[in-house]
């Protein structure tokens, strides 16, 4: 599945793993509860569209994004379920949501004035945000609140179909600040239900680690982000959680090099390494041009199932390689993922890079081929 491609380093998407983390996810949910896919940042680097489509077939009823245009992109694509846009977006722009069917976030007591003047002949959806601790954006005060939610109240241009929160601190093993997060949600909650006089909307507060961590605590929705693909948002929750998520995303090369070189050889820009006698050095096309980032001189890549260090400086389309033996040009080199016995995942290259493997997937070129497989 894909378009053809003609480099010698590509990335395996397993919609079949999608598939199954999404159905786990929903399986240990209240049968009540709708999953939200969240396809933001191209899927997390996996690819929007594939993975927008296997998780609906999973059983995801709605798709979230970052941004407008991400929606858009969706929608051209001639996926026609709900789509909410997460972050924020000019109320210009109301009319071309109301013509494709998106939702947008509202959480500007000045925003709703705005679409108020555009005389729309049917209703903007939106959902409200409301900030309880994240600190991004969102509703902070019951006087914002109660600001926002009259002036929803007296206008006809705008559909409240749903309110949310974003916690900060859900995947960490200290949860006192999750559960202040979560009170203030309820609070903020008792105050828009006496203020609020139009239909009911829904509510979801849980991220993947909440979802994972506190299924029981989850409302009507529940937005599944990192978890889709495989990831566990941290070590805690993987602890804590009964389902067995599957990593989607695997990346791998080939080695498009291979020679023996003396002793006092140096390797790569800056001469940061020193080859010892008859080293075999392996070269691979991949680069911090893909999102492969000079950092990761060090890291360890699997070849033929064995550990080989990444030396000398990444360059933005090669990197090389110490082999313990000369390999045929053509031998598959795998940077994420699986190799016989042994494993790289994501969350090995994140911590090696001191981040998060969310940051891993999503820095990841479009320069690199997506190659998608299913039952595999």
């Amino acid at each position: 599945m894909g378009e053809p491609f003609y480099r010698d380093t590509w990335a395996e998407v397993n919609l079949s793993a999608i598939e199954h983390n999404i159905r786990t996810i929903k399986g240990n949910l209240h049968q009540d509860r709708e999953v939200v896919a969240v396809v933001k940042a191209n899927g997390y680097g996996h690819g929007a569209i594939p993975v927008a489509k296997t998780a609906l077939e999973a059983g995801a009823s709605t798709l979230a994004v970052a941004t407008f245009d991400e929606a858009l992109e969706l929608r051209e694509a001639q996926i026609t379920v709900p789509i909410f846009v997460l972050g924020w977006v000019a109320a210009k722009f109301a009319p071309i949501a109301v013509e494709k069917d998106i939702t947008l976030t509202c959480f500007q007591k000045e925003w709703v004035e705005e679409v108020a003047t555009l005389d729309l002949q049917t209703p903007v959806k939106v959902q409200l945000k409301w900030d309880t601790g994240m600190g991004r954006i969102g509703l902070r005060s019951k006087e914002e609140l109660t600001e926002v939610v009259h002036a929803l109240n007296k206008t006809a241009c705008i559909q409240l179909i749903g309110v949310f929160t974003h916690f900060a601190t859900a995947d960490e093993v200290d949860i006192q600040f999750y559960q202040q997060q979560y009170a203030r949600f309820k609070e903020m909650k008792q105050t828009f239900d006496t203020l609020w006089n139009k239909k009911p909307v829904a509510f979801h507060v849980g991220n993947s680690a909440a979802s994972l961590r506190f299924p029981e605590k989850m409302f009507d929705y529940v937005r599944i982000g990192i978890a889709t693909y495989g990831i566990y948002p941290s070590d805690v929750v993987q602890k804590e959680t009964t389902p067995h998520l599957l990593p989607a995303l695997s990346l791998h090369s080939r080695l498009v090099h291979v020679k023996q070189v003396d002793e006092g050889s140096f390797i790569g820009y800056g001469n940061t390494y020193e080859a010892s006698q008859g080293e075999w050095i392996g070269t691979i096309p991949i680069g911090y041009g893909d999102g492969w980032p000079r950092k990761l001189q060090g890291m360890e890549v699997l070849v033929e199932g064995h550990r080989m260090p990444i030396v000398g400086r990444i360059s933005m389309d090669q990197t090389t390689i110490s082999l313990d033996k000369k390999y045929p040009v053509g031998t598959k080199v795998t940077l994420i993922g699986k190799q016989k016995s042994d494993e790289i995942l994501a969350k090995e290259v994140a911590d090696y890079l001191d981040t998060i493997p969310y940051e891993v997937t999503c820095m990841l070129t479009q320069r690199i081929p997506r190659v998608y497989i299913k039952n595999k």
